[in-house]
């Protein structure tokens, strides 16, 4: 495995879900040793700043977010089995059976959460989905008591657990958290390859927290930098499998980085949106679509901040988002990376003040 893929692997397999991403920001500080000066907004984002020492140059955030989907811990039931809420979109039918890791005070624990074998089910219970409420996770306690002299208790949290894999062509990766940690990837390799060349512009490389629960450290950390541009780098829902209509999801995997023209939480600058479309094709990058009616990113918090900011979303096209497994292509990936420096080290004070009279 190179270089580029054992970091990828690393950045899928750390556990950090919402609240709880200080492994994935130490990894984040790893990756960006030397590369940018660093600082954190109050709720536990990390920036990487490189900044330019010319009069009105154009600050440039770059957002992407650390957290993953996952659970905490909110009851220990008589017989040893945590009860749990999620922390982001989970739907119910990927849940059942899938193994998690219990972030214990006294270390990490296997978990699964636990379902009822089909031998048993009454025939109204084969058609029925299971709700969260009625879940839980068996981490081999033989009572509460047990439990908690394991490790857990209230308030724990728990990451699913998954290994990132190699698919098919080996361009194909399996794993989880893809959502969002290639945009954490994205922003690190192109804050590395701004380090190197920069633009006449000060750029802000901004790993957020929260962003699965409501957008919440895109929204602190934006009222801290105050930047005049941003591009959030992060998943959308992929199509081209069966089920899965173009009219509902029309990005597939390995066919480029998706631009997000709508999603639920903002409509982008359509300016800036035309200048990445103008860069793609010079570059020979190729470029999706994007149109999410039922999701948001963290510009949904950016670009209303203050008097307003100049924002686009860039997405890599995602399988089976929002579960224990997910599905993106490298070459979507190196795309993106490719793009998005080029249009940091374009956005200069004219190019800056073309696209915010357009």
């Amino acid at each position: 495995m190179n270089k580029q893929l054992e970091w990828l692997k690393k950045f899928s397999e750390t556990c950090g879900v919402s609240g709880d991403e200080g492994r994935m920001k130490a990894l984040m500080l790893e990756r960006l040793q030397g590369k940018a000066q660093v600082s954190y907004d109050k709720l536990g984002s990390v920036v990487f700043t490189n900044a330019c020492k010319e009069k009105d140059a154009p600050k440039i955030m770059l957002a992407s977010h650390m957290d993953e989907i996952g659970f905490m811990v909110k009851h220990i039931t008589k017989e040893g089995f945590l009860r749990f809420v999620c922390l982001g979109g989970r739907w119910e039918q990927v849940m059942l059976s899938q193994r998690v890791t219990v972030h214990g005070t006294k270390g990490d624990l296997v978990g699964v959460i636990g379902s009822k074998p089909p031998h048993i089910l009454a025939p109204e219970e084969r058609t029925k989905m299971v709700q969260k409420r009625d879940m839980y996770i068996d981490i081999g306690a033989k009572d509460d008591k047990e439990a908690r002299k394991l490790g857990v208790k209230e308030g724990v949290f728990v990451t699913p657990y998954a290994e990132m894999a190699q698919m098919g062509d080996g361009k194909t990766l399996l794993g989880k958290a893809w959502d969002n940690r290639i945009g954490c990837a994205v922003m690190a390799d192109v804050m590395e390859n701004l380090a190197a060349k920069p633009g006449k512009n000060t750029v802000f490389g901004v790993a957020t927290v929260q962003e699965e629960v409501g957008l919440r450290g895109a929204q602190t950390s934006v009222n801290m930098l105050k930047p005049d541009v941003a591009f959030v780098i992060d998943t959308c829902v992929a199509g081209g499998t069966p089920g899965v209509a173009d009219e509902v999801a029309a990005a597939k995997i390995g066919q480029g980085i998706a631009i997000t023209v709508y999603d639920a939480g903002m409509i982008p600058n359509t300016a800036l949106r035309d200048f990445a479309l103008e860069v793609a094709k010079k570059l020979k990058v190729p470029t999706q679509i994007s149109v999410s009616e039922g999701g948001a990113t963290d510009g949904g918090r950016i670009h209303i901040s203050g008097e307003g900011v100049i924002t686009l979303t860039f997405s890599i096209p995602t399988r089976y988002i929002h579960s224990h497994q997910s599905v993106i292509h490298l070459d979507d990936y190196l795309g993106a990376v490719k793009l998005i420096t080029e249009m940091v080290r374009q956005m200069d004070t004219k190019k800056y003040q073309q696209i915010l009279q357009a």
